[in-house]
């Protein structure tokens, strides 16, 4: 008789995971001392890239020239280092990066472009003046993430996050920073595309194909491909390969054309009101509050893509708050030192978490102690600040999709065969894309933004909230999935809400006192709920 045939394995689907699986070293695991000292630097070498881009743009039409922009620079350098230290101590206690924000630029170029200002000829004055506008500004409106942090407010709007509404706001808060990519790759292509392909080989296929060698290529990938291209441009530019380009392309492709080393001091230490006392302005300061809640929601993002990439469980709504708090005392100190920029957490270093899958709180931290040491020894922080901006904007297109699959790995906990999983999801994440690209459409050809009444700073609010895809996309979520058969008990699991369930309060989950309890006991005085 003939034997039965054998029974065929059943097919299952992947297992949901409350933290992130094949994490080397997790947010309370350290490496060991060299390794961590090399992935510090690493994580301030990527940092570097929005630090230099912001003051670039904005410094320049401040009025400031190359040594304005230097000491711009290592202001906004030393604040990270403050901000980012103070964010794994007392904040979230995530290995998030606290740097120099997009959000909080146009509010800056408004400032830029008041009135007040037209009649100042002497260019330092000008910039010093308008430093100080910039700095009240901030100060304002660090207010808001300050109270809605401290006060508990924001810990009400985080509760109400499911999976489901999370995933497109964290999505977007990756791929939405898509034109900072690949644009800026393309404009100096012969050293972007090198770095792209490098880097993918690096980090993808070397440990692949050489087991032995597989970690430290994987880990140190951007270190080891920046260092081969940066020295690629500079034999480029001395031999003379750009003599005779457009000044643009030269400003792009040359290694020496940053003007960062020659006008940045040996040593200075930043300090409060450095550029004189801040002045102040209702309608501007309106506008930058506009910009700090954006900043409140990107971050809030950016927070859950880096509790994903430490392996660490869903950060429980009081500590997101109190890391919201902390982040308001961020934009506070870059108000009260000068920066000319807001912070936020930064997009590109919870991406390098990604990469490296090494998530320790140790490693950001000394990361945090490279930017105040290079920016108190100005000059050998601007040989570092003058990488060519192709290279960093290649190393962008990795880390930024790292952070926008963190996002989209949150639909494991939603019912994606739901017709209503499909419409929230699709729905937001299309208008968080299709919103913004009118209203940057439409400033780019008018020079003004869609929303042009009398009052500028109405403006100046309403163009700054709708053009950021993480806000449009996270707010059409959010309000859907709450809004949208809330009381259901097959939507409620249809959205994944019950998974984060004994992640809601501080207590009902063990792992949240090892992941987010604060150091030296001090929960006891300032209890999570």
């Amino acid at each position: 008789m003939a034997a039965p045939a054998p029974k065929q394995e059943e097919l299952q689907p992947h297992a949901v995971k409350d933290q992130l699986p094949a994490i080397s070293y997790c947010l309370t695991s350290p490496p060991p001392w060299p390794e961590a000292i090399l992935l510090g630097f690493q994580h301030y070498l990527v940092m570097l890239g929005t630090t230099v881009i912001i003051p670039t743009a904005l410094v320049p039409q401040m009025g400031g020239g190359n040594e304005e922009k230097a000491r711009v620079i290592q202001t906004l350098l030393f604040v990270a280092g403050i901000n980012t230290l103070i964010q794994s101590f007392l904040g979230t206690r995530l290995p998030a990066v606290i740097g120099g924000s997009y959000t909080f630029v146009a509010p800056t170029i408004s400032i830029i472009l008041a009135g007040r200002y037209n009649g100042i000829a002497d260019p330092h004055e000008k910039f010093v003046r308008i430093m100080r506008g910039t700095q009240g500004a901030l100060i304002v409106a660090s207010t808001l993430q300050i109270i809605m942090g401290f006060s508990g407010l924001w810990r009400i709007v985080v509760r109400l996050l499911s999976p489901l509404s999370a995933a497109p706001l964290v999505a977007l808060v990756g791929f939405g920073l898509y034109e900072l990519g690949f644009p800026s790759v393309a404009k100096c292509v012969e050293i972007g595309l090198p770095q792209i392909i490098l880097l993918v080989a690096l980090s993808q296929y070397i440990p692949n194909l050489v087991p032995l060698l597989g970690t430290a290529f994987e880990r140190f990938a951007i270190i080891m491909s920046v260092a081969l291209v940066w020295l690629y441009a500079f034999f480029l530019t001395v031999g003379g390969a750009y003599k005779n380009a457009a000044p643009k392309t030269q400003f792009h492709c040359r290694t020496d054309r940053s003007g960062l080393v020659g006008g940045a001091p040996w040593i200075s230490v930043p300090y409060p009101f450095q550029w004189g006392a801040p002045t102040f302005d209702a309608g501007e300061a309106f506008a930058m509050m506009a910009a700090s809640f954006v900043a409140l929601v990107e971050s809030t993002g950016a927070f859950i893509a880096v509790s994903r990439y430490a392996s660490a469980t869903p950060c429980p709504p009081s500590v997101m708050s109190r890391g919201i708090g902390w982040q308001g005392v961020g934009i506070l100190l870059g108000g009260l030192f000068g920066t000319a920029n807001g912070s936020s957490v930064s997009v590109e270093n919870a991406g390098l978490l990604g990469l490296t899958r090494v998530g320790s709180r140790r490693v950001v931290q000394i990361s945090a102690g490279f930017m105040i040491f290079f920016s108190i020894l100005g000059k050998f922080g601007a040989v570092f600040a003058s990488i060519p901006g192709p290279i960093i904007a290649a190393i962008y297109c990795l880390l930024f999709a790292y952070v926008g699959m963190a996002g989209v790995g949150f639909l494991q906990f939603c019912n994606l065969n739901s017709f209503r999983t499909k419409f929230i999801v699709g729905f937001s994440v299309f208008m968080g894309l299709s919103v913004p690209q009118y209203f940057n459409e439409y400033t780019s050809v008018a020079g003004y933004g869609p929303v042009h009444t009398h009052a500028r700073w109405f403006n100046d609010m309403i163009n700054v909230v709708f053009s950021s895809k993480a806000f449009v996309g996270g707010a059409v979520a959010y309000l859907l999935d709450n809004t949208l058969q809330r009381h259901d008990s097959t939507a409620r699991k249809d959205r994944g809400h019950h998974f984060w369930d004994r992640f809601r309060s501080f207590r009902t989950d063990p792992r949240s006192e090892e992941f987010y309890s604060l150091p030296f006991n001090l929960n006891k005085f300032f209890p999570s709920f």
